[in-house]
C-alpha cells in the first residue's frame, strides 16, 4: 500500500499525484499513478474520501465503504480490460477483469458503444470544480478501458475550459489503441505557460526512456494547441505527433482579446451572463445537439429528438460560469496571449508530425487561415478542414477522431509507419457513414450486380464462388478513374465480411498529393478501408499474412485511358504478380466490370490536353513531383502521368461484376518458379479477364433493369430493400 497523502501535494511520495475526481457517476474511479515505473497501467491509484491506495492489478482486490454499498475494484493487468457491471441500490457493484489481448475487429460493432455527449461534459465538468489547490495533473477515463499491446501513449492538452474531458465523446474509440492520458488543470491553478510546457515535457521525456522506439502522441485543443508545439520545439530529438485542434497560435488575430478589459471591468454580480458569450462562440449548439441523436430517423422523429436534446443541453450552459470563474477567465486568456507568442517563437524549432483539425465556422480563432499557415511553415504537417465545424469541434456532431487520424496517415506504433501493423480495420460506423452515406446514392445509382465462378466453372448470382480464405490475389480491369472501386469493395465488405486491401498508387499517400488537391481529405477512404501502396515488398507482405489483395496491372494508364480505349486491358508483358501469388500458395482470382461508358463520357482525354500548351506545361509539371511507377518499360505503359480527364455525365447504367474461377497455385509452386510457365498463367489469366468482360458485355443487354428509370419504377412497386432482377445466367 501506498503512504497515504494529501491530494493536491505538489511532491507526493515517489512520484504519485492522485486525483480526487472519484465518484463513479463521473466515470473516473481508476486514475493511473504518474510516477512512470506505473506508466503501462499494470498499477493503479484509486482515491476516496479520506483514503487513498495502489491497487495491484494481479490479485489484490480493494473494498471501500460507501453511502452503504460495497464497491470491489480490480486493477489493469497487462493489455485485460475492465468490465463495470452495476446492479441496484445497495448491491455490490464489481469491475470484472477479462483476460488476454483484445485484437481490433473488422466491422467492429462501435454503434453499440455507450454514447457521451456534451450535456455528460457539463455534468461531468462539475466534479473537477471543487478547489483543491493542487496542480495539474494527469487521469484516464475509465471508459478507454485498456487498449492494445504495444499502443503509444496519447496526451490530451485541454483548451480554457482545463477539464481534460474535451475528448468526452472520443474515450472509447481512442482508447482501443492509445494509452490515453488527459491533462486536467484545476479552476484555480495559476500555474504560468512556462511552467505548463515544463510540467508536459517532463512527461514526455520519462515517457520517451521508457519506450524510445515508440512514438508519443500530444494532442491539442487551441490552448492546447501551442502547448504541443512548446514541447516539440524544445525536445526535436524525440518521436512527437501532434495533432492540433484549432490551435491558439493564431490569439493575436482573435476575437476574445478584446474580452479581457471587459472581464476585468465587469461586476461580478454579472459573470454569469459571460459564459453565455463564450458558448454562442465555442461551437454550434445544434451540432453538440446532434450527438444525442439516433441516425435513420424520420424527419419528424429527428427533430422532436433534436428539440428534446437541446432543451437538455442549454441549462447546462451556466455550468461554464463555474468551469471557468470571474478569476479564471481572466487568466487564461493572458494565458493564450502568452502560449501563443510563445509558440509561434519557436515554430521553427520544430521537427515532429503534424496534424491540424481547423473549423470553417470557429467563432473565436481564425483557424482556417492558420491552418495554412501552419502547413506551409512546419516541415511535416497535414491539414484537416471542417468547413461547417466550430471552435470547439471534438464536441460536435460528425467528427470521428479516429478515423481522422487513420485517414491522415498519423497513427503508428513505433518510428516508421507500417502499412500493414498499424492499420486499423474499418469499425461497423465508418463503413455505414461511406458506404450508405456518403456513396450511398452512388451504389443506388449504378445498382452493381455481383456474379462468382464456383469450382466447377458454374457462374451463380452473388459471391458464393469468392474464395473465403486466403491468401487471394483478384487482378482485373481498372475502370475509368477507378469508379468501380467503392462498390466492389463495399458490396464484398457488406456480404462477406472480408476487406480487400487494394495496391494503389503511391500518389495517394504522398503528402504533396494533399498540397495538389482543394480537399486533402479525398483520398482518406482509400486509406480507411485498406489501400497501400503498391510495391513488390507491400504485395509480400500482404500475401504472406493471408490476405484478400487487390492489384490492377494495368495501372495509371488503363484507370486513365483515352477515348474510345474503354474495356481495353494495359498490362506488361511481363508476368510481375504470378510468381509472386505462387511463392506464398495464393488463389489468384480474374475479374472483370463493366458499365463506365453508361455513367460517364469521356470528353477531353490527355491527348486533348497534351495539344493544349498551358495544360501540357501544367501536367508535365505536377508529374515532375509525384513518384514514377514502371520506369524500366518502354512503350505506351511507360506513359504513367496523372492528369484530371473531362467527364460528361449520363443517366446512370448500371455495373456488372464477374469473379471468374478461382486459380490455385498452392499444388503448382514449383512449377511456377519457371519463368515460361509463370508467364502462361499469366497470359491466361489476361485472357480470363478479357472474356469476362466480353460476356458481360454481351448479357448486359439481355438485362431489362439496365437503366435507371426500370430499376426506380421496380423499387418503386417493391421496395427500395428489394434486390433488382437482372439477367438470367
Amino acid at each position: 500500500m501506498a503512504p497515504t497523502m494529501a491530494l493536491g501535494t505538489p511532491h507526493a511520495p515517489i512520484g504519485i499525484r492522485v486525483l480526487e475526481y472519484f465518484s463513479n457517476p463521473c466515470g473516473f474511479n481508476l486514475i493511473p499513478s504518474f510516477n512512470p515505473l506505473f506508466s503501462s497501467r499494470n498499477r493503479y491509484s484509486i482515491s476516496k474520501t479520506g483514503s487513498n491506495a495502489l491497487v495491484d492489478g494481479r490479485s489484490t482486490t480493494l473494498s471501500l465503504e460507501k453511502e452503504n454499498k460495497e464497491e470491489k475494484l480490480i486493477g489493469f493487468e497487462g493489455n485485460a480490460r475492465v468490465v463495470s457491471e452495476r446492479e441496484g441500490e445497495g448491491k455490490d457493484k464489481e469491475l470484472k477483469v477479462e483476460s488476454g489481448v483484445r485484437g481490433l475487429e473488422l466491422l467492429e460493432d462501435d454503434l453499440s458503444w455507450e454514447v457521451q455527449s456534451v450535456k455528460d461534459f457539463f455534468d461531468r465538468s462539475k466534479e473537477f470544480t471543487r478547489p483543491d489547490g493542487g496542480p495539474p495533473r494527469w487521469f484516464t477515463p475509465i471508459e478507454c478501458g485498456c487498449p492494445m499491446k504495444d499502443s503509444p501513449v496519447l496526451l490530451f492538452l485541454p483548451g480554457m475550459d482545463g477539464t481534460g474531458l474535451g475528448l468526452i465523446l472520443h474515450h472509447q474509440a481512442l482508447g482501443r489503441i492509445f494509452d490515453v492520458r488527459c491533462m486536467h488543470i484545476p479552476i484555480y491553478d495559476r500555474t504560468p505557460f512556462e511552467g505548463l510546457v515544463k510540467f508536459v515535457e517532463d512527461t514526455v521525456r520519462l515517457e520517451h526512456a521508457l519506450s524510445p522506439d515508440r512514438p508519443i502522441y500530444l494532442l491539442g485543443d487551441s490552448l492546447g494547441g501551442c502547448l504541443a508545439l512548446a514541447v516539440a520545439a524544445r525536445n526535436p530529438a524525440i518521436d512527437l505527433v501532434l495533432i492540433l485542434s484549432n490551435p491558439a497560435t493564431s490569439f493575436g488575430k482573435s476575437q476574445l482579446q478584446p474580452l479581457l478589459p471587459l472581464i476585468e471591468a465587469v461586476p461580478a454580480e454579472l459573470h454569469s451572463a459571460i459564459p453565455y458569450l463564450l458558448s454562442t462562440i465555442m461551437g454550434d449548439p445544434v451540432k453538440m445537439a446532434m450527438v444525442d441523436v439516433p441516425e435513420g430517423l424520420s424527419p419528424p422523429e429527428m427533430v422532436d429528438q433534436l428539440s428534446g436534446s437541446l432543451v437538455a443541453l442549454l441549462p447546462c450552459l451556466s455550468a461554464l460560469s463555474e468551469i471557468i470563474p470571474k478569476g479564471t477567465l481572466a487568466w487564461k486568456l493572458k494565458l493564450l496571449k502568452s502560449a501563443s507568442s510563445y509558440a509561434n517563437s519557436r515554430l521553427h524549432a520544430v521537427k515532429a508530425e503534424v496534424l491540424v483539425l481547423a473549423s470553417g465556422k470557429d467563432q473565436m480563432l481564425p483557424s482556417m487561415e492558420e491552418a495554412e499557415r501552419l502547413r506551409h511553415t512546419l516541415p511535416n504537417c497535414r491539414v484537416r478542414f471542417f468547413k461547417d465545424g466550430g471552435h470547439a469541434v471534438l464536441l460536435e456532431d460528425g467528427i470521428n477522431l479516429l478515423t481522422v487520424i487513420n485517414g491522415a496517415q498519423v497513427y503508428r506504433r513505433s518510428r516508421i509507419r507500417d502499412f500493414l501493423s498499424d492499420f486499423l480495420p474499418p469499425t461497423l460506423s465508418e463503413f455505414k457513414k461511406v458506404y450508405e452515406q456518403q456513396n450511398g446514392w452512388f451504389h443506388q445509382a449504378v445498382n452493381p450486380v455481383m456474379l462468382s465462378t464456383m469450382e466447377d466453372g458454374t457462374i451463380v448470382k452473388g459471391l458464393a464462388g469468392f474464395p473465403d480464405e486466403g491468401p487471394v490475389l483478384f487482378v482485373g480491369y481498372h475502370m475509368l478513374m477507378g469508379l468501380e472501386l467503392s462498390p466492389l469493395v463495399g458490396e464484398i465488405l457488406r456480404e462477406k465480411k472480408i476487406l480487400l486491401r487494394g495496391l494503389a498508387h503511391p500518389l495517394l499517400f504522398s503528402k504533396r498529393s494533399e498540397s495538389s488537391t482543394q480537399d486533402p481529405s479525398s483520398f482518406d477512404a482509400i486509406r480507411n478501408f485498406g489501400g497501400v501502396p503498391v510495391s513488390p515488398s507491400n504485395i509480400f507482405k500482404l500475401l504472406s499474412r493471408k490476405a484478400h489483395v487487390l492489384l490492377y496491372p494495368g495501372g495509371v494508364r488503363e484507370a486513365l485511358h483515352r477515348k474510345g480505349e474503354e474495356y481495353q486491358l494495359f498490362w506488361p508483358e511481363r508476368s510481375e504478380f504470378v510468381r509472386m501469388a505462387a511463392k506464398f500458395g495464393a488463389t489468384i482470382v480474374p475479374f472483370g466490370v463493366v458499365g463506365e461508358d453508361d455513367i460517364v463520357e469521356l470528353v477531353v482525354d490527355y491527348n486533348d490536353l497534351m495539344s493544349f500548351p498551358p495544360a501540357r506545361d501544367f501536367i508535365k509539371q505536377g508529374n515532375k513531383e509525384h513518384v514514377r511507377l514502371r520506369t524500366d518499360v518502354t512503350g505506351e505503359l511507360a506513359n504513367q502521368d496523372m492528369y484530371c480527364p473531362g467527364l460528361l455525365p449520363k443517366i446512370p447504367g448500371r455495373f456488372y461484376y464477374l469473379f471468374g474461377k478461382p486459380i490455385e497455385t498452392r499444388e503448382r509452386k514449383a512449377e511456377l518458379r519457371d519463368k515460361e510457365e509463370a508467364h502462361k498463367l499469366y497470359v491466361y489469366i489476361k485472357s480470363e479477364v478479357e472474356n469476362i468482360m466480353s460476356f458481360l458485355r454481351k448479357k448486359r443487354e439481355e438485362d431489362p433493369y439496365r437503366s435507371l428509370l426500370p430499376r426506380a419504377l421496380y423499387q418503386a412497386t417493391w421496395g427500395f430493400t428489394k434486390e433488382v432482377p437482372t439477367f438470367e445466367l
